[in-house]
């Protein structure tokens, strides 16, 4: 029990963040205050992520074009198409549960899970690097461009040009003083990983939290049914397994090498917490964010632990692979 308390004490603290909103609400001026200091806490995570990114990096992976624009594909078209199709199903889950589907969709890949995975599996982590950064990077564009889009299309709103400039100003402008910076700071940010581990968590939780009491002061664990809940797991399972499928075997028939499917299937199948909890609270603010969330946090757990085991098993296959061609070449 204690180790696996250990390995997935940030699992258990998410959902931690829910049990104690929905025990203990934040309210008032203390909830205002503290989301005046969750927005300077993810504007924190993004200049530190601007600053420890290397451009020598960036630049190498930019390089291998053909897997970004895979991995971009899947990202922001593919994934948002499928939402499409699960959203065309009729009385699938509640109205905001579905709204949530849909965001989730066309939220960018995640950066530190996406190469974390790929570097177990032994695939081609310097393009990783830069392909969940792009994906980050162009996420603050089109992440809200594809809400003002689909959610018109769905008739739900939700964008606005003050939703553009929120994003713009809260994530994208730290980010890019972070790079400003990064000559002087990124070596030292480099040995100190843990300072941007800490707030990048930190900040993930204070969100979570924040969102959930005031979802729960809404009414959240009254308006939705057991059944509801069930529906959003079985939908984020759904969508994984079928971008999981897409990823790995399409970029196989594209003759992508195994090293760089991998990649692609890493990169392209997630979908960010630390983007997309942040961006909610921006673009649908004054709407029930904790439900809109919600199934964003269901999936970014389901990720999580299906690609842990994938990673591992890639490695494996890997080395029995190298084994093999060893064993052909002593033939």
């Amino acid at each position: 029990m204690t180790a696996i308390i250990k390995r997935e004490w940030y699992t258990i603290a998410i959902f931690g963040m829910v049990v104690i909103a929905s025990i203990l609400p934040i309210s008032g001026t203390p909830a205002e205050l503290f989301s005046t200091t969750t927005k300077l806490a993810v504007a924190l995570l993004f200049f530190l992520h601007g600053a420890r990114l290397s451009r020598d990096v960036v630049i190498a992976g930019m390089i291998h074009w053909r897997l970004h624009l895979f991995v971009l594909a899947t990202t922001f078209v593919i994934f948002p198409l499928l939402g499409l199709v699960i959203l065309a199903l009729p009385n699938l889950m509640a109205p905001a549960l579905a709204t949530g589907v849909l965001f989730l969709c066309v939220l960018p890949s995640t950066v530190q899970s996406s190469i974390a995975f790929t570097s177990i599996a032994e695939g081609n982590v310097p393009a990783a690097i830069c392909s969940a950064s792009a994906s980050n990077i162009l996420g603050m564009f089109l992440t809200p461009l594809l809400v003002g889009l689909l959610f018109h299309t769905q008739g739900g709103g939700g964008f606005s040009i003050d939703a553009l400039e929120g994003i713009l100003l809260q994530l994208l402008a730290p980010f890019v003083l972070g790079q400003l910076v990064q000559p002087f700071l990124g070596r030292w940010l480099g040995r100190h990983k843990t300072l941007t581990q800490i707030v990048d968590r930190g900040s993930i939780l204070m969100v979570v939290y924040g969102a959930f009491s005031e979802a729960v002061i809404g009414g959240i664990w009254h308006k939705l049914s057991s059944t509801d809940l069930i529906a959003v797991v079985v939908v984020d399972i759904a969508l994984l397994v079928a971008v999981l499928c897409f990823t790995f075997f399409v970029s196989g028939w594209f003759g992508f090498k195994r090293e760089d499917r991998i990649t692609i299937t890493f990169c392209g199948s997630k979908k960010s917490l630390a983007s997309g909890a942040p961006m909610a609270n921006v673009i649908f603010a004054g709407q029930d964010v904790g439900a809109i969330v919600l199934p964003l946090m269901i999936f970014h757990q389901i990720q999580l632990m299906a690609c842990a085991v994938l990673a591992r098993r890639f490695a494996r296959s890997g080395k029995r692979l190298a084994a093999e061609e060893r064993e052909v070449k002593v033939a």
